[in-house]
């Protein structure tokens, strides 16, 4: 997948991967690529500064764990975090739904 159609996306993207609980960094790269049958196979250096940079809004916070004897920072969303993924799948929905019916020819769907 070209690099240039993540962008506005990655974000919204790793806080889904960490809404189902805390993971370390080499961790949200496999679960990226595990849930998008290896279309999103990012390098760390996409996600690791994604990462720092949602730390540093608040929208997500981490500590440090032991795992198999080394030490490893584990991510969670906060509620903020929450709140903003929340936000970004409207955001999404909405703009999925544009492209689709443009690209496929389709009619925008009416609302009732």
């Amino acid at each position: 997948m070209r690099p240039e159609l993540l962008k506005g996306h990655l974000d919204a993207l790793l806080l889904a991967v960490l809404e189902p609980g805390p993971q370390h960094g080499y961790a949200v790269i496999e679960a990226l690529r595990d849930s998008s049958g290896g279309a999103l196979d990012l390098p760390t250096g996409t996600v690791y500064p994604a990462l720092h940079r949602l730390e540093r809004a608040g929208l997500i916070a981490s500590d440090w764990q032991t795992v198999g004897g080394r030490r490893r920072r584990a991510y969670h969303l906060t509620p903020a975090g929450q709140a903003a993924l929340g936000e970004q799948r409207a955001v999404w929905d909405h703009f999925s739904t544009a492209v689709t019916a443009v690209l496929g020819g389709r009619a925008w769907p009416t609302t009732a």
